[in-house]
């Protein structure tokens, strides 16, 4: 008895030093809580802000000219208790000039002069701009007077650049069909931790961006079509009655409804037949903007309840080539992502009134819109259709910085993807999707610069990036939920979502909400998956067989705290599965007991561990068998 209660005060020290421990914070995260900006309980602290801008945007393409003129009104609004001298915008059409810094090759048809500013006004003053020195994708701007705490300043800016021939995230899909994104010249955010983002965009990690009001106007000869971030505006002014009729009825149709044929829109019956038509659309709080155009694309859509309290419904189109045979598909595959996001994971209501599936090359993500490629196979599409529509939740309903942080939005959409792809096509061909494409290449990889911590900052990362972005924190979501269990573990995501949504959150304000919404201190699960070079190895060390049953020492050789299954099989045959959860590591994360009781009347053969998704570094120790008497 005395030494069992010698263990017991020892077990409870330890579990009261274990979550005496703090997760390292940077210096420049750590002032932003000392502010008061954030707060230790996962909620925006009590000094909280963030800057928010109006954007009034008209832009001009008149393919196969290659060239796209703009001119733009921002009105900046200074929310912080900071004066801002000088302000700094954000050019990323400037990585397609020659000599930019960039993660990768770049080829003739990708080189162009980038983006070429004609005139820059600011509050009713004309700056002088010299575009071959104003070459890289930051630019700061001497403002004419200081920007004073919670009053904001104007800026007119004209501008033209030639979409890449090369398309990728943005350019000319073909002759007459461009994917504009990134366009226009932005006022880069200015938070409360690292002041001004400054952080070159080099192809490679993604964005961060500011909520704002977006009014975009776009120009095109008659005959072509319009896709965009926003609401239309003016449908009928820019399409024929029948059309645009045929686009309303889509908004309360489960069906989809062929908006326009490949004949119709080749036949020019589509729009009116202005010599030019101007398209508007409007969009609020929302942290960007991207525009597809077309005069050969066929359009679907059709719309899908997304919050069952409201009834409200929201618009699924495709845009795409009669080559884009996977698109056939794509208004239905996307219908089925956005209720059952809405409905099941993350179970937040689609926060907006539509989606765009957008036929290009990027496979890549865009409030309100997707740009995806044909991939010849309709289900690999439906999968990262998903994927890319699961991005809404995160980064764009959450103001997520990319760039620093890409596990925070890459992480949790390869999440969304696996759980949306075991309803859709079973666990079992789900779990072979995330081994092949999300750990597989992880896991073989002995490389040290593979185990680097995930809280690294993706923008220092030249190696091991898709890893720390996909599936190391995806595994760790899934980690998380299997440990809390779902209802737990869904209450905690909706209260960090809720608090962030529409804001600026970062990985520390994740870790202190779901520990504060779950009532659990999760530091130590936190301090295990993102700040360790750990992985995924587990061994069975000893088995020890007792009077009534069976002891097995579990060692956590490589570190992360995973689920895994005991799977017991008989000498008959038959198996029993024990399921451990991530929980087990708590108290030590080094190793675990695993007992079971005998079966009257079965021998036991072997016991073997099975992680599962979580792949194992090292197989060969995960069986024991009792040795035979």
């Amino acid at each position: 008895m005395f030494k069992k209660i010698l263990l017991t005060a020892a077990c409870s020290i330890a579990l009261l030093q274990l979550h005496a421990q703090s997760l390292y914070m940077p210096r420049d995260i750590k002032k932003a809580y000392n502010n008061g900006t954030r707060s230790a309980d996962g909620k925006p602290g009590a000094k909280y802000w963030q800057n928010h801008a109006r954007y009034n945007i008209s832009i001009t393409a008149a393919p196969p000219l290659s060239t796209v003129k703009g001119i733009e009104t921002i009105t900046y609004f200074n929310n912080s208790p900071d004066t801002l001298k000088r302000l700094n915008m954000k050019l990323i059409l400037n990585i397609h000039r020659p000599g930019s810094a960039r993660m990768g090759d770049a080829s003739p048809d990708y080189l162009t002069s980038g983006i070429q500013i004609d005139s820059f006004i600011v509050s009713g003053q004309k700056k002088a701009w010299n575009n071959a020195q104003a070459a890289t994708t930051n630019q700061q701007v001497t403002i004419p007077k200081p920007l004073m705490p919670h009053d904001s300043v104007k800026m007119t800016i004209a501008w033209h650049f030639d979409a890449s021939k090369e398309s990728g995230r943005e350019g000319q899909i073909d002759s007459t069909s461009y994917y504009l994104a990134y366009f226009y010249p932005r006022v880069s955010v200015y938070d409360d931790y690292n002041g001004w983002d400054r952080v070159a965009f080099v192809d490679a990690q993604e964005f961060y961006n500011d909520f704002n009001d977006y009014t975009l106007n776009v120009t095109v000869p008659k005959n072509f079509v319009v896709w965009a971030t926003g609401t239309l505006q003016n449908p009928t002014q820019v399409l024929q009655k029948e059309f645009a009729d045929r686009l309303q009825k889509s908004m309360t149709s489960d069906s989809t409804i062929h908006v326009a044929t490949i004949e119709e829109i080749t036949g020019n019956k589509v729009t009116t037949q202005n010599a030019m038509n101007t398209w508007t659309w409007t969009a609020t709080d929302i942290s960007d903007v991207a525009v597809g155009l077309s005069n050969h694309y066929i359009w679907d859509a059709g719309s899908v309840i997304v919050d069952s309290k409201t009834g409200r419904r929201s618009s699924m189109q495709a845009a795409y080539s009669v080559k884009g045979t996977d698109f056939k598909q794509s208004v239905q595959y996307g219908r089925n992502a956005l209720g059952w996001f809405s409905h099941n994971w993350p179970g937040v209501p689609y926060p907006f009134p539509k989606m765009t599936a957008f036929q290009g090359f990027a496979d890549m993500e865009y409030p309100m819109m997707v740009n995806d490629s044909q991939m010849g196979d309709p289900s690999f599409a439906q999968l990262v259709q998903d994927h890319e529509i699961a991005h809404t939740w995160f980064p764009f309903y959450m103001g997520i910085n990319e760039t620093r942080y890409a596990f925070m939005d890459e992480g949790w959409a390869t999440t969304l993807e696996y759980l949306i792809g075991t309803a859709e096509k079973g666990k079992e061909k789900a779990d072979a999707f995330y081994k092949q494409f999300r750990i597989n290449s992880w896991i073989n990889n002995r490389s040290s610069n593979q185990d680097i911590p995930v809280i690294t900052q993706t923008s220092e990362l030249t190696t091991g990036y898709g890893n720390n972005a996909y599936g190391k924190p995806s595994l760790s979501y899934l980690a998380l939920k299997d440990m809390l269990g779902d209802d737990l573990f869904k209450k905690a995501l909706h209260g960090y979502m809720d608090r962030w949504h529409g804001k600026h959150p970062i990985p520390w304000d994740y870790f202190n909400s779901m520990s504060n919404v779950s009532g659990r201190n999760l530091t130590w699960f936190f301090n295990n998956w993102f700040f360790t070079n750990y992985y995924n190895d587990l061994a069975i060390k000893t088995g020890v067989t007792g009077k009534d049953g069976y002891t097995l020492t579990v060692a956590n050789i490589g570190g992360f705290a995973i689920p895994f299954d005991v799977v017991i099989t008989y000498t008959d045959g038959t198996t029993k599965t024990i399921h451990k959860t991530p929980g087990v590591w708590e108290a030590n994360q080094k190793q675990t007991l695993v007992t079971f009781a005998s079966v009257r009347g079965k021998s036991l053969k072997s016991v073997t561990l099975d992680n599962g998704i979580y792949m194992d570094a090292n197989t060969s120790d995960n069986t024991w068998a009792p040795k035979a008497k």
